[in-house]
Formats: structure tokens, C-alpha cells, sequence
């Protein structure tokens, strides 16, 4: 569990599903506090209970559900996700759906990105300079940023990719951040809007 930045939380878990490393994120200084992606750290889950019990767990996707479960039953907290990915919640689980455009608890933006899966969102945290955090569209894993590989983006990857594109573009355009966070790979604290528009540059030419 480390604080990247003031009230800002980062960890990382073994995802047995996925057979990799994945990434969380919490944040404390909000009212009230809410989770991001959220899995179980190796802290254990009452270590939530020190810094101000989380609230609301909010998902960049459906796929991205996670331990959610385990903090509601927990901290009672809700489980929101975008309402395109709301058939997810049938088998037991319990959620509240979000549209893009939304303010979520804590002063979160529900930003559009689509394209990959209907609900796909980036979270505008308003934390620092400004965070966004992102899902499945971009990844951080290794060599630098990347978008997930083809064979995940269904029958026409180079349209997604497309998709993906106008819609970063579009929050580079509208957002000012600082901070970026990945649910796949190692958060960038200090001039992530830059590397990420430098991404979208060169994915778009």
C-alpha cells in the first residue's frame, strides 16, 4: 500500500483470473472515501478502517468487479458502474449504474470513453492537480503505454482504437490532470496528461 499522493492510495494484487498483476486505488481524502477497481490489498481489508472506511467502490468497467463484493459486505459501501454494464450484477451481486457525464460521491466525474466496451469510463478524481484514472482502454505494463492487445478488442480492433482515440482526444482537450492511474499497469504521479497525450498523438497519426 503505498500514497502516491496526499490522501491518494496505490496497490497491487495478483489477479488469479487473469493470471497478472492488477492495480487499485483508494482514496481517503474525499467525502466520503470510495475505492477504485478494488481488490483485497496483502494489508488486509480492515486497513481501510485507520484511514476512513471506504463508502462507494467505483468500477472503470464491468470485468473490473473484483473483491467489490467482499468491501460492501464489509463496509457497506455501494458498487457503482456505468448502466451498460449493469447485466454483470444479475448473479447475486449488487450495484447502482452511473451514466457518463455523471458526479459520483465525492466529487468524481464519470468521463466517456467507450469504444473497448459500452460502460467504459475514465474517473476524474479531484485530488492534486487533478488524477484520471482509466480502466481497460489504456495500459502501463512494461514498455510504456499501450492499448490492450487486438485479439481483446473484438472483430475490428483498428475501429476501437479509432474510438478510443476521439474519445482521449476529447478529455485531453476538456480535463486538466496531472496524475494518471491504470487498472493494468503502474500509475504515472507527475505529468501524465503529457505521456498520455503523447500516446494518443502517435496512436492517432
Amino acid at each position: 500500500m503505498e500514497e502516491i499522493l496526499p490522501g491518494l492510495y496505490h496497490w497491487t494484487t495478483f489477479h488469479e483470473g487473469i493470471g497478472q498483476d492488477v492495480h487499485s486505488y483508494y482514496v481517503s481524502d474525499a467525502d466520503p472515501p470510495y475505492l477504485v477497481d478494488p481488490r483485497v490489498p496483502d494489508e488486509g481489508i480492515g486497513w481501510f478502517e485507520a484511514c476512513g472506511a471506504p463508502r462507494n467502490a467505483y468500477l472503470t468497467n464491468r470485468l473490473h468487479y473484483r473483491h467489490s463484493g467482499r468491501f460492501a459486505r464489509r463496509y457497506g459501501l455501494t458498487v457503482w458502474c456505468h448502466g451498460a454494464g449493469m447485466h454483470a450484477f444479475k448473479r447475486g451481486r449488487k450495484g447502482k449504474p452511473f451514466e457518463h457525464g455523471d458526479e459520483l460521491p465525492g466529487g468524481v466525474l464519470a468521463l466517456g470513453v467507450g469504444s473497448l466496451c459500452p460502460e467504459e469510463t475514465a474517473f476524474y478524481i479531484p485530488v492534486g492537480k487533478g488524477v484520471l484514472s482509466l480502466g481497460d482502454s489504456i495500459t502501463n505494463d512494461g514498455g510504456g503505454l499501450s492499448f490492450v492487445p487486438d485479439y481483446l478488442m473484438g472483430d475490428d480492433p483498428e475501429d476501437v482504437k479509432r474510438g478510443l482515440v476521439k474519445s482521449f482526444r476529447a478529455i485531453l482537450k476538456e480535463r486538466s490532470f496531472d496524475a494518471v492511474l491504470f487498472a493494468h499497469g503502474e500509475p504515472i504521479v507527475k505529468g501524465g496528461k503529457k505521456e498520455l497525450k503523447r500516446f494518443i498523438d502517435g496512436a492517432g497519426a
